[in-house]
C-alpha cells in the first residue's frame, strides 16, 4: 500500500490543515498511515519532527480544551467515535485572531488528521465514546500545562459555533 495523503489548508485559520489519508480497505476492515517521513517533511518546519505521541480515551460528553501553546505543532486525529474538533486563532500577530474552525470528524469515515501550528488552540467534544490521538513536534522542551494557553469552550468573544449541542458537558477544572 502506498502511503499517498492529500494536504487541504483552512480556509479559517491561517496555518491550519487538514490532511487526508489514503486507505487500503477489504472485508476485514481498514488500514491506513497516521505519519510518515513524507508527510514530516511537507507539513513541518524543517529544524523539527514529532517528539511524542499522546492518545485520549473520552467518554461521550467530554469536552477538552482549548489548550495551546506558541512552540508545539500538533498532528491531531481521530482514532474511534465521532468528535467535534474545534481549532482557535490565539495568535495575536496573525491575520486569523481569534478566529474559529470546527469540523465534525467520524473515525468511520476517510481518514484524516489535522495539523495545528503553534499559537492554534485545540479542542473537541466527543459525541460518542472515542479515543483521540496527537502527535507533538517543538523545539527544547515541552511546553506542560504550566506553560500552555486555555481559552474558555463558551468564551462570549470567541463565539464558537459548536454544531453539536452541548448542555452539559464532561470538562475538567482546568477547562471550566
Amino acid at each position: 500500500m502506498s502511503f499517498d495523503f492529500t494536504i487541504i489548508e483552512s480556509n479559517k485559520i491561517s496555518g491550519l490543515k487538514q490532511i487526508l489519508l489514503s486507505s487500503f480497505t477489504d472485508h476485514r476492515g481498514a488500514l491506513f498511515s497516521f505519519f510518515d517521513k513524507d508527510i514530516t517533511n511537507r507539513i513541518l518546519p524543517n529544524d523539527l519532527n514529532f517528539e511524542h505521541v499522546k492518545f485520549a480515551n473520552n467518554n461521550a460528553g467530554t469536552l477538552r480544551g482549548i489548550h495551546g501553546d506558541f512552540k508545539s505543532w500538533k498532528l491531531v486525529m481521530l482514532i474511534s467515535g465521532n468528535i467535534e474538533q474545534v481549532a482557535v486563532d490565539n495568535r495575536k500577530d496573525s491575520p486569523t485572531y481569534k478566529a474559529v474552525d470546527n469540523v465534525l470528524l467520524n473515525a468511520d469515515q476517510e481518514p484524516r488528521a489535522l495539523l495545528l501550528p503553534p499559537g492554534v488552540g485545540n479542542g473537541f467534544l466527543s459525541i460518542t465514546k472515542s479515543v483521540y490521538c496527537y502527535a507533538l513536534a517543538y523545539g527544547g522542551d515541552y511546553s506542560d500545562f504550566d506553560d500552555q494557553f486555555s481559552l474558555k469552550w463558551n468564551d462570549s468573544d470567541l463565539k464558537i459555533p459548536w454544531e453539536s449541542k452541548i448542555h452539559n458537558p464532561i470538562i475538567s477544572d482546568r477547562d471550566r
